[in-house]
């Protein structure tokens, strides 16, 4: 019933981008690196107060995280204001809340002022429980709610086909597809002067004021740069990779019988359960998200679908399930996104990153936040998203078990002694093998075709390990992913594995 490729309903549905690669030299106010959904609204605002702006991609445009996404649009981010009142205060807590609420008006004033048909949907969002254990913790989400000014409501009856002890709802909140609002933002930001560079991959930064951006085939002189690449490409020796991790969910686009009931769902334990409808051509595709880990750490990832597959065929009449996907999510560990200067004492280099899964309206934030930084105006939530804020409280416990469980990764996957061998492959099949004394990944296509590539992750170093639902090497450490030819998939890694053969 699923698919052996996966394929996301986002990308499938629309047409495919075809921007040209950056040959030449050339010179702008503000080089964007990353064509997702954050590169895209931080060229929005920049465009409009005037600036000559420039975007590249390593592949194309929005076919990243932002093409692989739940797309809801919401300042209901799981239990997550009793914890910001706790550890940050009522103000940052409110603060956090307003930013999240006026990023989905400021969605829909975008679509309404550009006349966009991107399937745009006012909704209620859900994050329910069928566990007494968070019974408590929903009835104090609501409590923090009140005090910060959101409106939600307590609800203990939904119309879902299984039973729900309690939920919070949170009224609305939206929904939209995507890749329909943002290639259409994005051809609009062409015709006004935007330049849209793709296939063109970022080797390195240097200089400042101007900036030298190098990539594979040409150059980009800029004085100002954003990487806005999801997980760093650059830092600065920010050393993001310290302190943030990336996570794993799977998706499936379900074709069911009954209809469903509007609104969108997600469960307060693990593991997760998200569920919502979308519009197609075809009619209603419901989407079921959820059984998220830590990147590169398990072995069998077919399992995970499978688990949703389950989960849906008990719950639902499935006629068919004709997409599936997974994502990739920056977690910060004070949960709070890194949006602003890369580091302290540096002016005109910028970052934002550690979305945490609720990537739709903190890229609207990115570019308002990163815009205002530029231009010197005044905004409220500077502070609260800075990249060099200083939460030793809220991060202490975190920055160790995350740092902690990358060098177990890292020791543990140098002691490894591989088991398989070449002549045992099969198709379809990855593995890492010794050659030699050298630990070398192979893949065998459905062909028969073998390819081989060394498993050191071209980032700092973590042995790789096989991803079967995804056919991709990927990096337990940091989050690197690349293809079974050694192609980078997603950073923080920018160089592509060494191909054996």
């Amino acid at each position: 019933m699923i698919k052996e490729k996966s394929n996301s309903y986002w990308i499938t549905s629309t047409k495919r981008t075809a921007y040209p690669e950056l040959t030449e030299e050339i010179s702008v106010d503000a080089a964007i690196i990353g064509g997702g959904m954050a590169g895209i609204s931080c060229a929005y605002y920049l465009k409009n107060e005037g600036l000559k702006v420039c975007i590249i991609d390593r592949k194309r445009i929005l076919e990243g995280v932002t093409g692989h996404t739940t797309a809801k649009i919401t300042a209901q981010h799981h239990l997550i204001y009793d914890s910001l009142i706790s550890d940050f205060g009522i103000e940052k807590a409110s603060q956090y809340a307003e930013a999240n609420l006026w990023a989905i008006e400021e969605i829909d004033r975008i679509i309404s002022e550009n006349h966009i048909n991107c399937d745009f949907i006012r909704q209620p969002a859900f994050v329910y429980t069928q566990s007494d254990e968070y019974i408590e913790k929903i009835e104090k989400e609501l409590r923090a709610a009140e005090q910060i000014g959101i409106h939600a409501s307590f609800e203990n009856e939904l119309p879902l086909p299984f039973f729900v002890k309690a939920a919070i709802k949170f009224d609305n909140q939206a929904q939209f597809h995507p890749r329909k609002f943002l290639l259409s933002l994005a051809e609009k930001l062409v015709n006004e002067g935007v330049l849209i560079y793709e296939n063109t991959r970022m080797k390195d930064i240097s200089d400042e004021n101007p900036y030298r951006v190098i990539t594979d085939k040409g150059e980009i002189k800029a004085k100002y740069v954003i990487i806005a690449s999801h997980f760093p490409v650059y830092d600065h020796l920010a050393f993001y990779f310290a302190r943030m991790y990336q996570s794993r969910t799977y998706a499936l686009g379900l074709k069911i019988k009954e209809k469903f009931p509007g609104g969108m769902y997600l469960s307060a334990e693990s593991p997760s359960r998200s569920l919502r409808a979308q519009p197609t051509e075809e009619g209603e595709l419901v989407l079921l998200v959820g059984e998220e880990h830590k990147t590169g750490q398990p072995q069998e990832t077919k399992s995970y679908y499978e688990a949703l597959k389950k989960f849906a065929c008990e719950n639902y009449d499935v006629e068919s399930i004709p997409y599936h996907w997974s994502t990739q999510d920056c977690m910060p560990l004070d949960n709070i996104p890194y949006i602003g200067r890369i580091k302290d004492g540096v002016e005109n280099m910028f970052v934002a990153t550690g979305f945490k899964k609720w990537g739709m309206t903190h890229s609207i934030i990115s570019g308002l936040i990163i815009k205002d930084l530029i231009i010197n105006r005044d905004n409220s939530w500077i502070e609260l998203y800075n990249p060099s804020r200083f939460t030793l409280k809220q991060s202490f416990k975190k920055f160790f078990e995350v740092n902690l469980d990358v060098a177990k990764e890292l020791v543990s996957g140098k002691l490894e002694i591989p088991e398989n061998s070449l002549k045992d492959l099969k198709n379809e099949e990855g593995v890492v093998i010794d050659i030699e004394g050298r630990k070398v990944g192979a893949y065998k296509d459905n062909k028969g075709e073998v390819y081989l590539v060394d498993t050191t992750c071209s980032h700092l170093g973590c042995e790789l390990k096989w991803n079967d639902a995804e056919k991709s090497w990927d990096c337990p450490c940091h989050g690197s992913r690349f293809t079974y030819t050694g192609e980078v998939i997603q950073g923080p890694a920018v160089k592509n594995l060494q191909r054996l053969n």
